[in-house]
């Protein structure tokens, strides 16, 4: 799927402060890259997207996620991405999961003030109406249509 780039400091605080050497002693780089890419991945696995063989490797120098492994849908890929990007502290995410059904690759959205799902809708479908089909896109990672935040990058599938 290859890198996709997300704002550092928007997204889940998975690392208890506000980088992934808040988690453990800063003198211990290796460790502290090591905790948060545990972290990452637990938090990818709690989404139940179905994949398998899951690797993380987190670089807290550079804020850049690698995600290895299998998945039973391009869909699947894309919100493994999604989940691992919208992380405080990740600034890019190098996907390399193969898709056991590959499909073309959705668009996606860099959340700004005062988006919603309708306007985005409106966007890129020209109706406002569909929101739904992105908000469908983009769970389990949105739990609300109403709950987006400044800084989140969501899936805008083909309809």
């Amino acid at each position: 799927m290859g890198l996709l780039s997300f704002i550092k400091e928007a997204g889940e605080k998975l690392f208890g402060g506000s980088s992934a050497h808040a988690a453990t002693p800063a003198a211990d780089p290796a460790a502290a890259n090591t905790a948060a890419a545990d972290a990452i991945k637990a938090y990818i696995e709690k989404q139940n997207l179905g994949l398998s063989n899951l690797a993380v490797a987190y670089d807290g120098a550079s804020g850049k996620v690698t995600l290895q492994g299998d998945a039973p849908s391009q869909e699947a890929v894309e919100k493994a991405s999604l989940a691992a990007g919208n992380v405080s502290s990740v600034v890019s995410v190098d996907n390399q999961l193969k898709s056991s059904a590959p499909a073309d690759e959705a668009q996606y959205h860099d959340v700004v003030r005062g988006d919603t799902l309708s306007a985005i809708s409106k966007k890129y479908y020209g109706d406002a109406n569909k929101y739904n089909a992105i908000f469908e896109a983009n769970k389990p990672m949105l739990t609300h249509p109403d709950k987006i935040y400044p800084g989140q990058k969501l899936r805008i599938p083909k309809l």
